[in-house]
């Protein structure tokens, strides 16, 4: 997924679709945050979506926040919108680890 303009993490990253006004966005950030520290060589990586529409319209991103587990080679392994609970987050990354 080399449209998203960043390094991916090493063994899997985390991508969220967020905008400026979206509450649930925030917690979502701190949530994929905490999962990425925890776990090595995972990458959280935030992209605004008003600012990547072109990303958006080419991923199907419907509402924020949208969160994309990758592989190690940046394929969609998971995909889930609205707040995740931090278990699923850990859940969906053994898939793409």
């Amino acid at each position: 997924m080399a449209e998203l303009g960043v390094p991916l993490g090493e063994r899997a990253s985390l991508v969220q679709f967020s905008s400026a006004f979206c509450q649930p966005c925030r917690a979502t950030r701190r949530i994929l945050a905490e999962v990425a520290a925890m776990v090595e060589g995972v990458a959280h990586i935030e992209i605004d979506a008003e600012e990547r529409l072109d990303l958006v319209r080419a991923l199907g991103i419907e509402k924020t926040p949208t969160v994309l587990v990758l592989d190690a080679t940046g394929r969609e392994v998971r995909r889930a919108a609205g707040m995740p609970r931090k278990v699923d987050v850990i859940a969906a990354l053994g898939a793409a680890v």
